[in-house]
This record gives structure tokens, C-alpha cells and sequence, in this order.
């Protein structure tokens, strides 16, 4: 009888013992998942991705806003990361910092602390790109001479600079993700015996497929795993300084029955993505995959959108919804603004790739120097970095590092897209994390500043957005 009234008296002690030292785990709860923050970028420069003071509250009292409704029961695809291409350029601006500047910049830009942007995804040239200081291959012979055997495959200048900053790289984020593209096979295997344009001969396929398995070997021989691999950068663009034309035609007969087969024996799981230009020409991508031959080889297709709609990637997910997207390059021009290229960008580039299924959203260069070099003869002298590092190592953010920075920081790859709907000027993309937090990218894209509300599970939290900007909301 004693026993039982103590043990009544300490269940009535219980709730007073919970409230004078605020223990209670449903009031905890409450507390954490009933708040938003959320970080801005305004368009007029003010405010750069900055979190601010006051954390929004969720609440049931009635408005007439217009509404965000974020809606986890509906799932779409899962994202592999956000990030940049690292061309030569890149690498040469980064590794020209003082050690130290240099260390502490690349905390900032793949690290998970709360000033990093936490960058989870790279591009990379195979070999040159035109945003490297000279041309090159990984297999250069002198005129009229051929490597059959690729007994002379090497790195060149990699080695010594892009390859140890990897490094670097994947110390900080070893889950990172790379996409090696090539800009031109080596010379010796081209119709016109050029880097710029051209053809790869058909006698060259079988070698050309095990040099993109020397690569990827090679690569990993250094603790440097390659994800995935686009066959060539901008297939229908021989114009530029390296390049190469290759056709939907060609780019099917050559994984079909080379590069596919090659990557097969030497088991490697590296993905075939096929394309990566621009979103006017879906049916190049839609060619491949429709090559019964050519399909079980591919892992999906990359897009720019230098010309078309985003939509394109939407057309050729629903027609093989098996076959994932991505979206792999968009640059900043030397003469856009600020708020144009956020703007623009931020609708199309990382919202619109998302909302088109996009696993990944990539701007173009990374970084460069206050003359946007380096660049080859003929490559772009107007490509503007999200990084600009001048001579004395002052280092510059520039729009595309906002662009960015607003998803990656927040959108871990692993992460899940969500539902959530488009209204006037509020465009917008909802993801769940998988350390299950939701968070919600907004861009203003109106002429006037907008008060709307953000609904989940039925509460709301109201909040306001100028003219041109963005804001990433978490809870």
C-alpha cells in the first residue's frame, strides 16, 4: 500500500518536475519544427545570402495571401548536388592563393560548417577545356603520328594542378560527385586533324572508348572517382577552341558499340550521360535512347541553356522516365548585371532544372581572374566565374556563387524534390533532406515586392520578398 501511494505521488510530481526545468520533449518539438529560417539575396546587392534575425512561426490565423503549399506526400526525383565545372581556369585562379587563403576558401566553398556553401557537385574537363590556359589531350603526338596502344596517355599539367586540387576537395567533401566531359579527342583520331571542330575518324572509336577507361582507371589509381562521363561537351558546337561535331547518329554508334562495351569489360560503374548542349535539340538525346542498342549503356542525358526552354528536360523524362536528366552548364556573362543573371538564372538554371527533373543543377566556371581569364585562342573571354581572384588575391563573389549557394547550401545530394505549387512571380522548388528537414527556394521574378504565404500541414507562416530576390526557407 506504501509503495502504491509513492508511486502516485511521484506521477503527480512528474508534470511540475518537467515544466520548472522545461523538459518536455512534445513542447521541444514544437518549439523546433514550428519555426522557418530563412537566408536572402536581394537583387540590388544589400543583402548577400544572408540568414535572417527572425525566424518565421507557423500559425493558423487566416489570410488572404496567395500561397506556397509544400506538400511532402508527393515525390519526385532524388538530387545528386549542386556545384560548378572546375575548368583550368578554375584551377589556376584557386592555386595561385596564398596557402592558407586558399585552405580557408575551400572550406567555404565544400565544406558543411555554417559559412560554407557546401558544394556537392563538379564538372571537369577531359583534357582541355576553352577555359584553360592552352589546348591539350591526355594522348598529344607529334604531327602525323598515332597512339593506338595509348602507351603515351598522361595527365600533362593536370597532374601537377587540377588533380592534386581534387584532392584537396575530396578531403573536405569526400562524397562529392564529378562529371569528366572532353572538349576534343586527341588530334590524331579527328577528320581534320585539328582541335577545333571536326570529326573522331570511325577507325578511332574502339581506342577513343578506352581512352575515356584509361581515364577513369587512372583517376581512380589517384582516389579520385569519376561518377559519371558526358561522350562529348556540346556535340553540335564545332566552333569552339577545343571542340568537336558529333552527331546523335555518331554519339549512338560509338556507345553502342564501343564505349558501352568498354566500360562493361572493364566493370566499371561510372554512368554514361549522353548530349550535354542545349535545350533546343531534345530530340538529339531522344535519338540515342531510342536505339534499342545504345539504351542499356546510357544513364541519361545533360542539358545547357544557351538556346531552347527548360522544359526539354521534362520532354525526355516523360518519354523514358527511367532514364534520369541533368542539367551540367550555364555561364554569367562579363555583360549582364546582377540582377538580371540572378534573376534568370535562378528561374531557369536552378528552380526550372529542378522542376523539370533535373538530378543535379551545374553553373559554368567556378572561378578566374579580373580579366575573366584564362581562356584559349578562340574560347570565351567574356565567361564570368563565380569567383573572380585578381592578381593580389582579393577574391570577389560573383552573382553566380548567389546562384548557387542558395541550393547547395541547404540541399544536400541524397535529398528528395517535393511538391509544392507555382504562383504569379513566386516561381519556386520544395526538397526533403534526408536528415529531414524541408527547405523551400523562392525567387521574386515580379516588379513589385510580394507578401505570401509558405503552408505545410495545414499552418502557414507569412513572409515578404522584394523585387528580384531570393530566399531559401528551412524547417
Amino acid at each position: 500500500m506504501k509503495r502504491r501511494l509513492k508511486t502516485i505521488q511521484l506521477l503527480l510530481l512528474l508534470p511540475i518536475i518537467a515544466l520548472q526545468y522545461n523538459c518536455s520533449p512534445s513542447r521541444k518539438t514544437m518549439e523546433t519544427t514550428n519555426e522557418v529560417s530563412f537566408w536572402m539575396t536581394k537583387s540590388d546587392q544589400s543583402v548577400l545570402l544572408q540568414k535572417q534575425e527572425k525566424n518565421l512561426v507557423f500559425n493558423t490565423i487566416a489570410n488572404s495571401n496567395p500561397t506556397i503549399d509544400v506538400d511532402d506526400s508527393q515525390k519526385f526525383q532524388t538530387i545528386d548536388g549542386f556545384g560548378f565545372s572546375l575548368t583550368g581556369g578554375s584551377v589556376t585562379a584557386i592555386n595561385k592563393l596564398e596557402k592558407s587563403k586558399k585552405a580557408a576558401l575551400l572550406q567555404e566553398l565544400f565544406g558543411t560548417k555554417e559559412d560554407a556553401i557546401g558544394i556537392s557537385y563538379l564538372r571537369i574537363s577531359i583534357g582541355a577545356s576553352d577555359l584553360n590556359e592552352a589546348v591539350f589531350s591526355y594522348d598529344d603526338m607529334p604531327k602525323g603520328e598515332t597512339d593506338l596502344k595509348l602507351e603515351h596517355f598522361n595527365f600533362g599539367s593536370d597532374a601537377n594542378d587540377l588533380i592534386p586540387l581534387l584532392k584537396e576537395i575530396i578531403a573536405i567533401n569526400p562524397s562529392i560527385k564529378i562529371m569528366g566531359s572532353p572538349w576534343s579527342p586527341p588530334v590524331w583520331m579527328k577528320d581534320n586533324g585539328n582541335t577545333k571542330g571536326g570529326s573522331l575518324l570511325p577507325q578511332y572509336y574502339e581506342v577513343y572508348a578506352e581512352y575515356f577507361v584509361k581515364y577513369i582507371q587512372r583517376m581512380s589509381e589517384k582516389g579520385i572517382t569519376i561518377d559519371a562521363i558526358t561522350p562529348q561537351n556540346e556535340p553540335l558546337h564545332p566552333g569552339n577552341n577545343p571542340s568537336l561535331l558529333m552527331t546523335a547518329l555518331m554519339q549512338a554508334d560509338f556507345i553502342k558499340n564501343n564505349l558501352g562495351p568498354a566500360f562493361k569489360k572493364a566493370n566499371l560503374k561510372t554512368k554514361i550521360v549522353i548530349y550535354d548542349h542545349n535545350c533546343n535539340k531534345p530530340e538529339y538525346p531522344l535519338t540515342i535512347l531510342n536505339d534499342p542498342e545504345a539504351l542499356p549503356f546510357v544513364t541519361g542525358s545533360a542539358f545547357h541553356l544557351y538556346e531552347g526552354d527548360i522544359s526539354a528536360l521534362s520532354t525526355v523524362h516523360n518519354a523514358f522516365p527511367n532514364k534520369e536528366v541533368y542539367f551540367t552548364e550555364q555561364y554569367t556573362g562579363s555583360g549582364s548585371s546582377f540582377e538580371s543573371d540572378l534573376r534568370w538564372s535562378e528561374k531557369n538554371v536552378v528552380i526550372g532544372s529542378m522542376r523539370n527533373w533535373s538530378k543535379n543543377a551545374l553553373s559554368w566556371g567556378l572561378a578566374n581572374d579580373e580579366f575573366y581569364r584564362p581562356f584559349t585562342p578562340g574560347g570565351c573571354s567574356t565567361c564570368k566565374g563565380a569567383l573572380m581572384i585578381d592578381k593580389k588575391g582579393v577574391i570577389k563573389r560573383e552573382v553566380g556563387y548567389y546562384i548557387i549557394a542558395h541550393a547547395s547550401k541547404f540541399i544536400p545530394d541524397g535529398s528528395t524534390r517535393i511538391a509544392s505549387n507555382l504562383i504569379d512571380h513566386l516561381t519556386n522548388v520544395a526538397f526533403r533532406t534526408s536528415g529531414g528537414k524541408t527547405v523551400l527556394l523562392v525567387l521574386n521574378d515580379g516588379e513589385n515586392n510580394e507578401t505570401f504565404n509558405i503552408k505545410y500541414n495545414n499552418k502557414w507562416v507569412t513572409t515578404t520578398l522584394n523585387s528580384g530576390a531570393v530566399a531559401t526557407y528551412i524547417w
